[in-house]
C-alpha cells in the first residue's frame, strides 16, 4: 500500500514508479485541527502545507521553531521525510519539534505516540517514507514569534575562513536563524538573524514582495560589493525567502526571470508550482534533466564541513550552494550521530547544472554518497539516490525500523523504505 496522492503533487523532483504498483489508499487531510496556546502545540493533518502554516500562526502572534522554506512542503512530507530551517541550530530537524504522530497501522488499528507512549514508533517513523503506517495526525511545537528578523549579512572570503565563521555563528544560541551562500569554493555570505518587534524604517526590506529582485541575488550583492549589511525582514517573507525562486533552480526555467522589467510586469505569476512542471513534464526531458541537474541535500558533521565542500566541488561543481546548520540529538531512529551526544551537522544544499567536466549522474553521485557514508552523514531521501542496499543500511540505522516493521507486520502491507526510494530498487 502507499499513499494516492500522486507522485507529480510532491515537491521531490523524484518520480516513483511504486504509485503504479501499489494499493493507493486516499489520505486526503488537509486541515490545522488546532492551536494549543497554553500547551504550545499545533495538531495537523498530514496534507497541511507550510504556507498554511505561517499564513494561519503568525496572523495570531506564533510560529513553528523549525518552518522549511517552500510553501507546498506538507507537514506529512516532512515527517516522514525531513525539514530543515535556519533556526535548526537551535531546535534539530523538523522531527525534533513534534511531539505526538498519530497513525494508522498495517492492520488498520489506529495508535497515539510519543516519546513516552509508544516510543519506538515515535522515534522510527521519521524518514521512514509511510512504511510503517499512514500519518493521520501530528502534534507540533510552536513558540511566540515576533514581526520581523533582523538580518546580519556578512561576506567572507577564503574556505577557511568561512568554515570557522560559519562554524562560530552556529555554536551562537542568541541566533535565532543561522544560514550560508556559498557562491565559489572561497567566497560566502554568512547571514545571522533574530527575531524582533522592533525595526529601523530606513532598513525594512519586504524581500517577499513580488517585485523585489530574488534572494539570493540580492544577496550576492553584499558579495560583489564587500560590505556587512542589515536589514529588518517581515517574518513571513523571511520564512519563504528563498520561494519565489525556488532557490536558485528558477534561474534555470527562466533565465531573465530576475530582470526588473519582467520582476514588475509578471513577478507576480512566479514561482510555478513544482507540481505542474512535474505533471507537464515529458519522459525524455525528465531524462535530461535528470542526467545534467543535480537536486541533493547531502547532511555531514560540522567538522567536516572542510573536506565536504571540497568533494562537492570535485565531483560536481554546482554554486550556489546553501548551507545549513542544524543540532542532531542523540535519539534512536534511521537517523543519529555516530556517539551517544548531540553533534552539530550541517546541511549543504546543490542544485543546479554540475560544472564538473564529464559529469555522470550515476557514477558522480555514487562518489559523493561513499563520501557522505564515510564521514557518518545523511542523504535526504527526497533526492536521486544512487546506492545498493547494502550501502543505504551502512548510511542509515535500520535497527529499530527492521524489528518494528516485523512486529506490525508491514512486510506484506508497505514496501521497505529502500525500495521506494532508491534508483537501484525494485519500483
Amino acid at each position: 500500500m502507499c499513499t494516492g496522492r500522486p507522485g507529480w503533487l510532491t515537491v521531490s523532483l523524484r518520480v516513483g514508479k511504486y504509485k503504479k504498483t501499489h494499493k493507493n489508499i486516499m489520505i486526503n487531510l488537509m486541515d490545522i485541527l488546532e492551536v494549543d496556546t497554553k500547551k504550545q502545540i499545533v495538531r495537523v493533518e498530514p496534507l497541511v502545507t507550510m504556507g498554511q502554516v505561517t499564513a494561519l500562526l503568525t496572523s495570531i502572534g506564533w510560529t513553528l521553531p523549525v518552518l522549511p522554506e517552500l510553501d507546498d512542503l506538507t507537514v506529512g512530507g516532512l515527517i516522514m521525510g525531513t525539514g530543515i530551517e535556519s533556526s535548526s541550530h537551535k531546535y534539530g530537524l523538523f522531527q525534533h519539534i513534534c511531539t505526538a504522530y498519530e497513525l494508522v497501522l498495517a492492520d488498520g488499528s489506529f495508535v497515539r505516540c510519543t516519546p513516552s507512549e509508544n516510543s519506538d514508533l515515535f522515534y522510527a517513523v521519521p524518514w521512514s517514507c509511510g512504511t510503517l503506517g499512514f500519518l493521520v495526525a501530528a502534534e507540533i511545537r510552536i513558540i511566540p514569534a515576533k514581526k520581523y528578523v533582523k538580518l546580519r549579512f556578512e561576506p567572507v572570503q577564503g574556505l577557511e575562513a568561512i568554515c570557522a565563521k560559519f562554524t562560530h555563528e552556529s555554536q551562537r544560541q542568541e541566533n535565532h536563524f543561522v544560514e550560508g551562500l556559498l557562491y565559489s569554493l572561497d567566497e560566502a555570505v554568512i547571514m545571522t538573524g533574530v527575531m524582533t518587534d522592533e525595526v529601523e524604517p530606513s532598513k525594512l526590506n519586504s524581500i517577499g514582495n513580488y517585485y523585489k529582485p530574488w534572494f539570493f541575488k540580492h544577496v550576492e550583492n553584499y558579495l560583489k560589493t564587500n560590505r556587512e549589511g542589515l536589514e529588518y525582514i517581515p517574518l513571513r517573507h523571511y520564512y519563504h525567502r528563498h520561494t519565489r525562486s525556488i532557490f536558485w533552480e528558477l534561474q534555470d526555467i527562466i533565465p531573465f526571470g530576475n530582470n526588473p522589467i519582467f520582476r514588475y510586469l509578471f513577478g507576480w505569476m512566479v514561482p510555478p508550482k513544482i507540481s505542474l512542471l512535474k505533471l507537464t513534464q515529458g519522459e525524455t526531458l525528465r531524462k535530461l534533466y535528470e542526467q545534467h541537474h543535480v537536486v541533493q541535500d547531502m547532511l555531514v558533521p560540522m567538522k567536516c564541513l572542510q573536506q565536504a565542500l571540497h568533494t562537492f566541488q570535485n565531483d560536481i561543481h554546482v554554486y550556489p550552494i546553501w548551507l545549513c546548520p542544524f543540532i542532531l540529538p542523540s535519539q534512536p531512529g534511521l537517523v543519529h550521530p555516530k556517539g551517544n551526544e548531540a553533534e552539530l551537522y550541517i546541511d549543504i544544499g546543490a542544485y543546479g547544472e554540475p560544472r564538473v567536466k564529464h559529469f555522470e549522474a550515476r557514477s558522480c553521485m555514487r562518489q559523493l554518497e561513499k563520501f557522505v557514508r564515510s564521514v557518518h552523514g545523511f542523504q535526504m531521501l527526497y533526492a536521486d539516490c544512487y546506492m545498493n542496499r547494502e550501502e543505504f543500511w551502512e548510511m542509515f540505522d535500520g535497527s529499530l525500523y527492521h524489528k518494528l516493521r516485523e512486529k506490525l507486520g508491514c512486510q506484506d502491507a508497505f514496501p521497505e523504505v529502500y525500495d521506494k526510494i532508491c534508483k537501484a530498487a525494485r519500483h
